[in-house]
């Protein structure tokens, strides 16, 4: 196989490259370890696009986080992506916190952040009336918004894929190696020439540019803990709900999500496998420790699921962008507020290997294919429409989020499409509600296997050795 471009990693922000480069005459593929896209970082997060008053004046997170976030709101609107600007708080309990507040919007000013401005605590209970007592003032942030993550990565990728780029994924990459003319990937099953490489594997990046590079930086893998809870209970903020941050990162937040759902989470701890997404029973007592702090009266009632992401914490506190070496381009240590700034920094290094290629543009772009409005969403007249084109949208699979049959072929058949139950899950939202695909799940696992026309023992619940079924029982063996 022989390519321009080959990206490494298909989370949010190789997605947003892969995005950029299918603008340009240029051959173009992502290579993903994982039997999905979007299954690191980019899926496990807290879903937040920040306005950008926290980063560092002048450093790179800085720049991209508010480059990124004022993309969100039209990128989202293109790309049928659930956006919602709830806004935000970030709390003090202390007069020492109540300084940090001051830093904070000063901060933001520098950066380039809009309409800050610090109120009193009994402002704040107006707004939020869950706040805690103890809040003696707060650090109002209207411009914060939250994103689903996951269906932004699968509308970027998506939309780079009609337009020509390959995604492969259970693709990993085994080595890399320069060559006089680019560079050579071995991957599990290609080998694979490019005339450049751009390095987005999460907490892999760094393994990667010591290949190449020779240097060595240093990656931490950050684990966070959050607590779930189901968007048909009560609510108890509007408002993304931040207490003041840490060395170890924003802390534990409370907020809604574009689906409805309350967050609790995420807590921070450093860990030496970089993989290790298991929940563990202090973590999640601590998220809801410090989170009771912000709100007293906090309940798991009617919590449907907890989960663990694991971020790639850079030692230097800042992002790796940028052009490295000949050829060899890169985004290393895109922790938070990395999913806000990736549509930012797939503008950067895309139409930076672009240039290096000396790609010029493509006369014709194939528009976003927006998916037709959710059927959860839909009015009583358009589900009609709805079932008079596709009958399958008649049948209800997932009954807590109202998900059709039609909804999980077309998301099977979508140009990067579904290939096991999580990933259903992700695309569609069937087995996200309260039963957590309890009653779905069976016939999900059917849906994926007629339409993929595989055994039903080969399905996944999210790639190889997660396989739901492990034997046909016939009628003499039951």
């Amino acid at each position: 196989m022989k390519l321009d471009a080959a990206i490494i990693g298909g989370g949010v922000v190789g997605a947003a490259v892969a995005r950029v480069l299918s603008r340009y005459h240029l051959s173009v593929a992502v290579f993903e370890k994982c039997d999905d896209i979007c299954m690191g970082a980019s899926k496990a997060n807290t879903g937040i696009v920040h306005s950008g008053y926290d980063a560092k004046p002048g450093t790179q997170k800085a720049l991209f986080n508010v480059a990124g976030a004022k993309m969100y709101p039209a990128l989202c609107a293109e790309l049928g992506v659930p956006y919602k600007k709830c806004g935000a708080l970030v709390i003090a309990f202390t007069k020492e916190e109540q300084v940090t507040l001051s830093l904070l919007r000063d901060r933001g000013c520098q950066n380039g952040t809009v309409r800050l401005s610090i109120i009193s605590g009994d402002e704040a209970r107006a707004l939020e009336p869950a706040l805690s007592q103890e809040v003696i003032a707060a650090l109002h942030v209207p411009k914060s918004g939250v994103v689903s993550p996951y269906e932004m990565t699968f509308a970027l990728m998506e939309h780079a894929a009609v337009n020509g780029v390959k995604v492969y994924t259970r693709e990993k990459v085994l080595r890399v190696d320069r060559q006089a003319d680019g560079f050579l990937l071995t991957t599990e099953h290609h080998c694979v020439t490019a005339g450049t490489v751009i390095n987005c594997a999460g907490i892999g990046a760094a393994a990667v540019r010591t290949a190449l590079v020779g240097d060595t930086v240093r990656l931490i893998p950050r684990k966070g803990e959050y607590h779930l809870l189901d968007n048909t209970g009560y609510k108890p903020f509007t408002r993304t709900i931040f207490q003041c941050p840490s060395v170890m990162g924003k802390g534990v937040v409370i907020t809604p999500t574009a689906h409805g759902n309350t967050l609790i989470g995420p807590t921070a701890m450093d860990v030496k496998d970089g993989e290790d997404v298991a929940t563990t029973a202090d973590a999640l007592k601590e998220a809801l420790d410090k989170g009771r702090r912000t709100w007293p009266q906090i309940s798991t009632r009617t919590a449907i699921a907890s989960f663990a992401g694991i971020r790639a914490h850079p030692v230097s506190d800042d992002f790796i962008v940028g052009h490295t070496q000949t050829g060899f381009f890169e985004a290393i240590g895109i922790e938070s507020p990395g999913l806000t700034a990736a549509p930012a920094i797939g503008e950067h290094l895309g139409k930076a290997v672009a240039a290096y290629l000396k790609a010029g543009l493509k006369e014709h772009i194939i528009t976003p294919c927006v998916c037709r409005k959710p059927f959860r969403e839909m009015n009583f007249k358009e589900r009609g429409e709805a079932w008079r084109e596709d009958p399958t949208y008649g049948t209800v699979v997932c009954r807590c989020e109202h998900v059709t049959e039609a909804e999980i072929k077309k998301a099977i058949h979508a140009p990067v499409g579904a290939g096991n139950i999580d990933a259903v899950k992700r695309r569609t939202r069937a087995g996200m509600g309260r039963c957590q695909g309890g009653f779905c799940g069976p016939r999900v696992l059917d849906i994926l296997s007629d339409e993929l026309a595989v055994s039903p023992m080969r399905i996944t619940k999210f790639g190889e050795g997660s396989e739901l079924l492990t034997k046909e029982i016939r009628g003499g063996d039951i």
